[in-house]
């Protein structure tokens, strides 16, 4: 397989051995159908890294490329995936319409089979977006040309990988991983596709090499489930609770191989792995495997400076995982942003708790509601199987809801989002409005961009002290709900500004140099750390953005001052003053 941009295999938590990756050159043009220009995918045309950069808006693009079937797929079912295209678009394959797909977070497959050809094949993508419309969901991409505050570049079209795959006509089409931790035993919850009558799932688990259990079951439907305990002693292991959890200063993974087989023929394989690890609410505390444990988050906006929302390499992922750890981080909130599958994945390897958001509209109407719903579904089941995942935050500042307070329909919507959350995934919490006018969830989070040191130990004395505040003079509550006991968290905070280069730019606050930009770090995290209440924080930001320069590091990933000081205060290690 010849080298690509972006040529990791783009689904880490479903891996099958045979695939075709599609980035690279690609035609195109905007508007009309022409293909006078060429677009190196998966990077939008408004980043440097798509060969184009140009910000001027263009609500149609169009994408074009040939490929040849490999001939050893002969015989199989050919899918072609698309990680995300920005907003809606319509495929074709050698003239034939393939897939119609609406969102522009989530990516979609299509089975294109029945319109291949020997020899070369022809696909066509048209995109469309919208950059006026505010009623969709669309994020931290602005609504001008030129980024202000606190949005950015817009993304149109293509921005996540393009591949084909082939499968049998019965094959594996998911499996969701519950671990079951009290348990000491995982369960497997899979859909498959195409006739299975007669075939046995199996699946193979291994614990760093070492088997540690095995199961199979033979399908009377499409669709079922069963339970896997995992033997202590199997494993060599005394203390499972110890020795094989997951957390991010331990991150522990079982890996799992699914087969699926029907007269000792193998008609689908698959790798995937899990973390046996647990999060929970009870008695008004964050617990991750029935421990209390404080989050130490970052807010993690997602933006590189060539790629825009893309990353310009996998190993983009793990340098910022890598830093945000080294500064004393446990975790990101990934913010207005469904990340890449492969960011997930590094963190599920390297350790990092993950709060997952999904881009929100600012307008609300019947159809933000509808659309944001729909991809907030594709969101959480798509990433339900990762450990890192800890929180769902569906809304955030009551963006696309700004009428919250006294609007019923739009807390009816909130409620609805949380309790679908829910309803999807029973063993994870949901802030339900992130930062202020909740009307529900299991976590009380507050976002407060106060500077002043002495303010802030004030206001988070205590929880009712912390209750009172009324962030960006908003309430915490809307009227008729209230606090429930739920863990205090404040989930954005900091913002401060420091141009290492005498650039200006969009903060908080700000500060005049290293020594400066330090002793107020240090003035919003310690009121945090030595408050008796709060059981979280996530500080705003892990980088810079564009004009928005309240990251840690720059845009380029360079730390602002050394990341061992950055460590010692963020892990309470100063000694105050």
């Amino acid at each position: 397989m010849d080298e690509v941009i972006r040529g990791e295999y783009p689904r880490p938590q479903f891996v099958r051995a045979d695939w075709m990756p599609l980035n690279g050159e690609w035609e195109f043009s905007f508007e009309e159908e022409r293909y006078d220009r060429k677009i190196l995918v998966p990077f939008a045309y408004e980043t440097p890294l798509s060969g184009i950069g140009e910000r001027e808006f263009h609500d149609t693009v169009w994408y074009r490329r040939t490929f040849e079937v490999p001939a050893d797929w002969e015989g199989k079912r050919v899918l072609l995936h698309l990680g995300a295209v920005d907003y809606e678009c319509d495929v074709w394959v050698n003239g034939g319409h393939a897939a119609h797909h609406v969102g522009g977070q989530l990516g979609f497959s299509a089975d294109i089979t029945g319109q291949l050809r020997p020899g070369k094949n022809t696909l066509r993508v048209c995109a469309r977006d919208d950059h006026s419309a505010l009623d969709i969901p669309r994020g931290k991409q602005f609504w001008k040309e030129t980024s202000e505050s606190i949005f950015y570049t817009a993304t149109t079209g293509i921005w996540q990988s393009v591949w084909l795959e082939p499968v049998s006509g019965t094959h594996i089409g998911e499996v969701r991983i519950t671990p079951l931790y009290d348990e000491k035993a995982v369960r497997f919850e899979y859909r498959l596709a195409g006739d299975a009558q007669g075939a046995e799932l199996w699946a193979e688990i291994s614990f760093e090499g070492r088997r540690a259990a095995g199961a199979a079951v033979r399908a009377q439907s499409p669709q079922g489930a069963f339970s896997v305990s995992l033997e202590e002693t199997a494993l060599g292991v005394w203390n499972a609770g110890e020795e094989l959890v997951w957390t991010p200063e331990t991150p522990r993974l079982f890996d799992v191989v699914f087969r699926l087989e029907r007269g000792g023929e193998v008609l689908d394989e698959a790798r995937s792995y899990f973390g046996m690890r647990k999060v929970s609410v009870e008695n008004g505390r964050f617990l991750l495997n029935n421990r209390p444990y404080y989050q130490r988050l970052l807010l993690d906006q997602g933006y590189w400076p060539g790629g825009g929302l893309t990353a310009p390499s996998d190993e983009a992922f793990v340098t910022d995982i890598r830093l945000a750890k080294a500064m004393g981080f446990n975790g990101v909130r990934k913010h207005q942003k469904v990340e890449d599958p492969r960011f997930l994945y590094h963190a599920d390897r390297m350790g990092l708790l993950v709060w997952g958001e999904i881009g929100s509209g600012y307008t609300y109407s019947n159809r933000l509601a509808g659309r944001l719903m729909e991809e907030w579904v594709q969101a959480v089941q798509r990433d339900y199987n990762h450990p890192c995942i800890v929180v769902w935050t569906p809304l955030n500042e009551s963006w696309g809801v700004q009428e919250i307070a006294h609007a019923p329909r739009q807390q009816e919507f909130c409620r609805a989002m949380t309790a679908m959350t829910k309803a999807l995934d029973a063993t994870r919490p949901v802030s339900d409005n992130d930062g202020w006018e909740h009307v529900g969830g299991d976590l009380a989070t507050i976002h407060d961009y106060e500077a002043r040191e002495d303010v802030l130990a004030a206001r988070y004395a205590s929880a009712q002290a912390a209750l009172a505040s009324r962030p960006a003079g908003r309430g915490l509550y809307v009227e008729g709900s209230g606090y429930g006991g739920e863990p205090i968290l404040v989930s954005e905070f900091g913002g401060i500004s420091f141009a290492m280069c005498g650039e200006t730019g969009w903060g908080y606050s700000s500060a005049r140099d290293e020594e400066d930009f330090l002793r107020r770090y240090e003035a919003v995290i310690c009121p945090m750390l030595k408050s008796p209440c709060v059981q979280g924080f996530c500080y705003t930001q892990l980088t810079d953005v564009e004009q928005e320069i309240n990251g840690l590091l720059t845009y380029d990933r360079q730390p602002k001052a050394d990341p061992e000081k950055i460590r010692r205060i963020t892990c309470g290690e100063s000694g105050g003053r």
